[in-house]
């Protein structure tokens, strides 16, 4: 039976939080400010009682005065504080903002602490951190904000709350111990200008501060130019040469470069004997790997992932390569315990491991399921090549790609028993539209274009562009349309026009803001290029997306860019570019843009599997995850990025959900870095949401579960409602049933976006399955 969130029924039965209530309908009520604390201001800061340990006054961006936090004098991986006090409202959720310069370069951790414990979690946690640097400046010659909301059972019945803020060096997320994960903070942080408490979802800065004015009309780039492609070039041969002078066999990585680089005409491993050679050694090599230790299959060290991967780099060189190696193929070779072995025997052993350790270890994370079942794919086809009654049936290898990519729904794992199902017979790797889907909007991890082309590419005929399966080029270009409302106008680092990735709202990441400068492909990943969709699949949308790019002068920063990375990986990936522009200078100018830039048409895209709107109005855009981070239950947060001209806000917030409740419950722990694995490395740390009961939604039946699990339908709920400054976004979930909302009379006479109508003083609007509604205040 679906019903108000129990927390906020609660709430609304003390009198705790004002919340307009109408049948099944919540929404909190927007209030001013409470306090505003001038950092750097004497006077101010005396009022507040504020205390800072390794801090001082600077002046900063547009004069304003600020305070920085420093190291300490003995460095270590904690810094500055700062302490204070500020007025509250006893009676509803009050939430935190602080307004920083978006011109400072900072890769600080910024902690909110309350009362001595520590809101929010350091890594992924749904309620966040309240800052943590990326080495860029995220908005220059702006400021931004920032909002956290504040503890009910800290601030309840309550006039005065004791906050302070607290830095730390930056962290490495992928780190398997303290020392790997926090490193020391050894330069000053960001300057912190204001401090807010307030009850409205969104912070109201007062008229009279200054602001900063953005460049509606930025500059283009004047450099890089094509020199960059000579470089290119020569980075390749270089490494070419390089990887053919050592005096040991190929690894796997270096199998798979020298295979690809042998079919582009440029290099010098263009069919070069030399290369041919090496690699079917190096095959042989790690067969006698594989005899001497088995495990090998799925634990080589000189690759990344190696569980993922197993001998796939392999399985691709083999088949890009079959003309040249098929008459070495039935010769002999030792090995490595005495015993002779055809090539055609040992080769097809190793391809017939890999498709064993592949079909059992599929992983359900959409980047991970789809690099499984690609390497599977090459494996399996490898094997057609060499032992073709070895093979598994192509529908079957084929369709791991479809369910991977989402054209079918995600089985999981091989068993003897057949499929694990463990998410059920109905879970989809994407959303119908596009997105992929684990839980929630995915941002930078979400960028799979590049694995979907390679997909794509091996589906077809080696070396012929767009000849791959139709079916899985169709949803490719789906996933393009849908990515590309999650890029936005901003400056680049030089302060030149570019199209930036929205990454704030994704759940899997951590300190992207700002976002990578993207257009159409993650060019900046280690296996991506920035022309690789519209050059696999000549479609006219991706041609034009490249198009705006390369008119943006944007196509040779990024690779210039790229080129700073290290890495095999990163090398091969530059192969193609080359080609790859020369041919799209062929193509005729495409009208079509990304919707979010300036001049494109108004828009609204809401995606109800992901719980994620995007909506460009005017000047302004906003992106908000109302489904945001709920891995073990409803947790009624969600995650907002506003965008003006004048400022960004960044805001971690409450809102309304309805779901079908389970009757189980989950209690947060006494966690507060990574908010869903306990690995606790701040031992003298308490976390301010220690003992919350959250509900959990009804999980469907055959889907493995208890309290405390992750997983994609514990936390999801069926109806959300987000207000936001002058926006009411109420989203219907469901599959088959209207939602009939019930407008606050706040939202009444405010103009619907989606048709563009004035809503008048109309009480209830039926919002249809898996669509979304916004209001805008006029």
């Amino acid at each position: 039976m679906y019903r108000i969130q129990q927390l906020y029924k609660k709430l609304y039965l003390l009198g705790l939080i004002s919340i307009l209530v109408s049948h099944s309908t919540a929404v909190m009520a927007q209030r001013t400010n409470n306090d505003v604390l001038d950092f750097g201001n004497t006077s101010s800061e005396e009022k507040h009682s504020l205390k800072a340990n390794e801090s001082e006054i600077i002046e900063g961006g547009l004069n304003e005065p600020a305070r920085i936090l420093l190291p300490r004098k003995t460095v270590a991986f904690d810094g500055g504080t700062m302490a204070f006090k500020m007025s509250i409202d006893p009676n509803a959720q009050n939430y935190f903002s602080v307004k920083l310069w978006g011109s400072d370069k900072d890769r600080s951790m910024i902690m909110l602490f309350a009362e001595g414990k520590q809101i929010g979690y350091r890594h992924l946690g749904d309620i966040d951190f309240l800052y943590l640097g990326n080495g860029q400046a995220p908005l220059q010659g702006r400021f931004f904000y920032v909002t956290l909301p504040l503890p009910l059972k800290m601030t309840k019945g309550k006039s005065e709350i004791n906050l302070e803020i607290r830095s730390y060096g930056e962290i490495w997320a992928y780190g398997t111990n303290f020392a790997q994960y926090q490193k020391n903070m050894t330069a000053s942080s960001l300057g912190f200008y204001k401090a807010y408490t307030h009850t409205t979802t969104k912070i109201q800065p007062e008229k009279k501060e200054k602001q900063g004015r953005a460049i509606l009309n930025l500059p283009l780039r004047n450099e890089p130019g094509e020199e960059v492609i000579d470089e290119l070039k020569q980075r390749v041969n270089n490494e070419i040469a390089t990887t053919l002078k050592r005096d040991k066999p190929l690894n796997q990585h270096e199998i798979m470069f020298l295979s690809a680089a042998s079919k582009i005409k440029w290099t010098t491993a263009y069919q070069n004997s030399q290369v041919i050679d090496r690699i079917i050694l190096g095959i042989d090599d790690h067969y006698r790997k594989y005899v001497k230790d088995p495990g090998i299959i799925y634990s080589d060290p000189n690759i990344y992932n190696y569980e993922w991967l197993v001998t796939g780099p392999i399985g691709r060189a083999i088949r890009q390569l079959w003309t040249e190696i098929s008459p070495a193929l039935d010769k002999e070779f030792d090995d490595g315990s005495g015993r002779q072995v055809s090539r055609r025997k040992a080769w097809s052993t190793l391809m017939e491991e890999a498709i064993k350790y592949s079909t059992t270890h599929r992983r359900q994370y959409t980047n991970q399921s789809m690099i499984i079942d690609l390497f599977l794919y090459d494996c399996n086809e490898a094997l057609r090549l060499l032992d073709r009654d070895k093979a598994l049936p192509k529908k079957q290898t084929l369709d791991y790609l479809y369910q991977s990519v989402g054209l079918r729904p995600w089985l999981g794992k091989e068993t003897p028993n057949g499929p694990e199902r463990n998410l059920g017979d109905n879970y989809w790797q994407l959303t119908s539209k596009g997105l992929t889907k684990e839980l929630g909007f995915v941002g930078y991890y979400g960028e799979v274009l590049d694995w979907v082309v390679d997909i794509f590419n091996a589906t077809g005929k080696e070396g012929v562009a767009n000849s791959g399966d139709p079916e899985i080029r169709k949803q490719l270009l789906k996933m393009m349309a849908a990515r590309g409302y999650f890029r936005y106008p901003a400056a680049d680092e030089d302060g030149k026009r570019a199209m930036r990735i929205e990454a704030v709202i994704g759940w899997r990441d951590n300190s992207h803001y700002p976002g990578d400068v993207i257009y159409g492909d993650r060019a900046i990943a280690w296996d991506a290029s920035p022309l690789m969709t519209a050059a696999s699949t000549h479609d006219t949308h991706a041609i034009g997306i490249a198009q705006q790019m390369i008119g943006d002068n944007q196509f040779f920063k990024v690779v210039s860019d790229k080129m700073k990375l290290k890495g095999l990986r990163v090398t091969k990936s530059l192969l193609t570019i080359p080609d790859d522009y020369e041919w799209i200078k062929t193509k005729k100018a495409e009208n079509f843009r990304l919707p979010m830039s300036a001049g494109m048409p108004d828009f609204i895209f809401s995606d109800e599997e992901d719980g994620v709107v995007a909506i460009k109005n005017g000047n302004e855009r906003l992106y908000a995850s109302l489904y945001w981070r709920a891995r073990n239950a409803i947790n009624n947060l969600a995650k907002v990025h506003y965008m003006t001209p004048e400022n960004d806000f960044i805001s971690n917030i409450y809102i309304h959900s309805e779901y079908q409740a389970s009757g189980m419950v989950y209690k947060r722990p006494d966690w507060v870095n990574m908010g869903f694995a306990n690995k606790e490395w701040y031992p003298s740390i308490k976390s301010a949401h220690t003992g919350e009961e959250l509900p959990i939604a009804k999980i469907p039946a055959g889907v493995k579960f208890k309290p405390g699990d992750e997983n994609v339908y514990a936390g999801k709920a069926d109806f959300y409602c987000m207000v936001y400054g002058k926006y009411l976004i109420a989203m219907n979930t469901r599959k088959n049933k209207n939602y009939e909302f019930t407008i606050p009379k706040e939202f009444q006479n405010s103009k619907e976006l989606v048709s563009k109508k004035d809503v008048g003083t109309k009480y209830k609007i039926i919002i249809e399955p898996e669509s979304t509604i916004v209001l805008y205040k006029k």
